[in-house]
């Protein structure tokens, strides 16, 4: 069991005055037991709503819900996550940031974006209900008895992002990625 450590400010739920932005920016989130709590700065990049059997097994869930975001507008407001070293479809692996005490996974570290792109379990949020999903993926493997909305994209499998995507998240994702030399996934 996890020695009992963190933040006595995050426990009582004391954390900065924040400024909202005219889209409502920043978020603010964190795990069960307020031990570990981080802000997201900007909107995402895109919201990912997976329904591959990966994601179920990981989650225990039905599907899981992912900010994608440029992990340097991801503050950290209090506490330190674990990084776990997990197993993926792709092979290459991942790293889930979990709270040290109560285990919830915050987010998740992808090979193909590595440190550089945090993807933000949503349900982790102060208010979730404000970043739906953009998309649907893997939708071949979704429950059979989950019911997509009307109105948002849904794909088999992966997708393409230059389809789907604004081109301000392009943009963005494109700068992440040349700052680490590489062209991720």
């Amino acid at each position: 069991m996890a020695a009992r450590q963190f933040d006595e400010r995050c426990a009582n739920g004391e954390h900065a005055d924040i400024d909202m932005t005219d889209d409502g920016f920043p978020l603010e989130g964190g795990c069960d037991c307020r031990a570990v709590r981080y802000r997201m700065t900007t909107r995402p990049l895109f919201v990912h709503c997976c329904h591959c059997r990966w994601c179920q097994r990981e989650t225990g869930a039905s599907f899981a819900l992912n900010a994608m975001i440029e992990a340097d507008r991801v503050e950290l407001m209090c506490g330190e996550p674990e990084i776990v070293p997990t197993p993926s479809n792709s092979g290459r692996g991942q790293k889930i940031a979990r709270c040290p005490v109560c285990r919830i996974a915050l987010w998740s570290n992808y090979a193909g974006a590595g440190d550089a792109m945090h993807f933000v379990r949503v349900g982790t949020l102060d208010d979730p209900d404000r970043l739906p999903p953009d998309i649907h993926i893997f939708t071949a493997s979704k429950q059979p008895w989950v019911v997509l909305p009307e109105g948002v994209p849904a794909v088999p499998e992966y997708y393409d992002r230059a389809r789907y995507w604004p081109p301000e998240s392009l943009e963005r994702r494109r700068v992440v990625l040349a700052g680490r030399g590489g062209a991720g996934r």
